[in-house]
């Protein structure tokens, strides 16, 4: 006669063999808009059309207080490594087309250690983490498959930057990519990773969109939607959101279509702030993309799917760019540890909208002599420090270019140009045009000490009382100031000298059919 522990046990055999012990790994897609402000999603502001974006955040958790680098290609090293870009000599603007540097080939990127984990990793979209050499691109680190572009921007149609055509299949030319709108393109390539997905595999999607980086291009259709925009870059930058909009919404339904949608986590980014000059938005954040500014570098962010224990809630932790590595693999229950990253694991804190495991970060240590870039900052706590540089566009910006805060100084640049954008954007003033149409380009530029007649600009904010930064009360408080900077000076310690060479003429297009293509260096 069976006893009742025998049948237990033989069905709990059963269930094990069956798969049922273990549930699968959730399917991951990470969602990266490129230069899109805190004010530029339909969460934030009414006037921006975004409903599968508004939708999923609402119905998921808002990341408040989300930070990550003033330019992108230092900010997605950040995501891929979970390592400060000024330990990486990557803290610098950006990598440029024929500059020979990529991500150090020794460092373990995120696709790596979700393929050794059983995943199937796909990216679609912009790479810019270098290109000079076939091992510093996508399908050389962790990527099965790879459908987009290796630099920074590029003709959303035409697939060309300067001379030179960019866009590639894996390794191969993707000629067929010319003359279809990219942020649509994306989207379908996306549903047939999708669709002819093996759903006994935990799936990861990299999709860092080309929208809403210039060049300002988009169909019509979308350009209709926003009648009552006068200014031309910020209506055309609105309807880019709402071309971007429509494509996440196509990968959400392709993701229900295939059942996979109640398994999957989506997490959603822009890489710095709105670019204010070119019609992004980051009101009533001070500054934008490449200050270090929070509209620099505080950005709309947010986490969806069903694993979440607290959907429909704001999370005002703070958390940093390098901290997803660390979150994703934990919200995947893949156990990875690298003393070398400075990312933290963030995902029972967000899920439980707990305390933040992070009380400090740095904005970036970037000593390199070039003057517009030479700055640090660092937040501890609810200060900020900025010392050097913060960049170009320092003021509030309002959608209608309407300008909210002072002027540049005058006595400190040498010719400011305070005139708005003729179309209606305040610009803020021009970098001195005598150290850009004079300096001798075959020696180093100034310090930036000397281009500002010897002085260091110097911020102390406190950000929870003063989130947008008006008040400076660095003069005030002395002993606050000392006590970033002892941070600072720790963190120092382990700072690698940018590693921003000059271009190689070696990689132009030129030389290789008229194509951008690895193997120069």
């Amino acid at each position: 006669m069976w006893r009742g522990q025998d049948m237990c046990l033989i069905l709990l055999l059963a269930c094990m063999g069956s798969g049922w012990a273990k549930p699968p790994k959730p399917h991951i897609v990470f969602i990266v808009a490129d230069d899109l402000g805190m004010n530029d999603v339909g969460y934030n502001n009414p006037d921006i059309i975004s409903p599968n974006i508004d939708s999923l955040a609402r119905s998921g958790i808002i990341l408040n207080q989300s930070y990550l680098q003033p330019l992108c290609s230092p900010s997605r090293a950040a995501f891929i490594t979970g390592t400060y870009p000024f330990k990486l000599g990557l803290q610098h603007i950006v990598i440029d087309r024929q500059q020979p540097v990529c991500v150090p080939l020794n460092k373990t990127v995120l696709p790596q250690v979700l393929r050794d984990n059983g995943y199937a990793t796909h990216m679609v979209g912009k790479w810019h983490q270098g290109f000079c050499k076939w091992e510093c691109t996508p399908t050389f680190r962790g990527f099965d498959t790879f459908f987009g572009y290796y630099n920074g921007q590029e003709d959303y149609y035409q697939k060309k930057v300067d001379t030179g055509f960019d866009f590639r299949f894996n390794t191969s030319v993707g000629n067929a990519a010319v003359g279809n709108y990219s942020t649509e393109q994306f989207a379908t390539r996306v549903e047939e990773i999708i669709f002819n997905h093996n759903t006994d595999t935990p799936l990861y999607v990299y999709l860092p969109f080309q929208s809403v980086h210039t060049p300002l291009q988009v169909p019509e259709k979308y350009l209709a939607l926003y009648p009552n925009i006068t200014n031309t870059k910020r209506r055309a930058l609105s309807a880019m959101v709402t071309a971007m909009d429509d494509a996440v919404g196509r990968v959400v339904t392709a993701l229900k279509k295939r059942h996979l949608y109640e398994n999957t986590l989506i997490f959603f980014t822009s890489d710095n702030g709105g670019s204010t000059p070119n019609g992004g938005n980051n009101y009533p954040l001070r500054g934008g993309k490449a200050t270090i500014f929070e509209g620099g570098t505080r950005v709309p962010a947010f986490l969806h799917g069903s694993i979440l224990k607290n959907s429909g809630s704001v999370y005002n932790g703070m958390i940093h760019a390098v901290d997803w590595f660390a979150t994703l693999l934990r919200a995947v229950n893949i156990n990875y540890d690298d003393p070398d990253q400075d990312g933290v694991n963030q995902w029972e804190a967000i899920n439980t909208l707990g305390v933040s495991k992070r009380s400090e970060f740095v904005y970036n240590l970037d000593y390199h002599p070039l003057p517009i870039e030479g700055r640090s900052g660092i937040r501890v706590g609810d200060y900020k420090l900025i010392e050097g540089f913060p960049g170009i566009y320092q003021r509030w910006y309002k959608p209608d270019g309407l300008d909210q805060g002072p002027n540049f100084p005058t006595d400190i640049l040498s010719n400011p140009n305070p005139n708005p954008d003729p179309d209606g954007l305040d610009q803020g003033p021009n970098f001195p045009t005598d150290i850009w149409s004079t300096h001798d380009w075959t020696h180093p530029l100034p310090n930036i000490t000397q281009v500002v007649h010897g002085q260091l600009f110097k911020y102390l904010f406190h950000l929870k009382n003063d989130p947008n930064e008006h008040k400076n009360l660095y003069y005030q408080l002395p002993d606050v100031v000392k006590q970033l900077q002892d941070r600072l000076y720790e963190y120092k310690k382990k700072y690698v000298t940018p590693n921003y060479p000059p271009n190689d003429p070696s990689a132009d297009p030129s030389n290789y059919g008229g194509v951008w293509t690895p193997g120069w260096c």
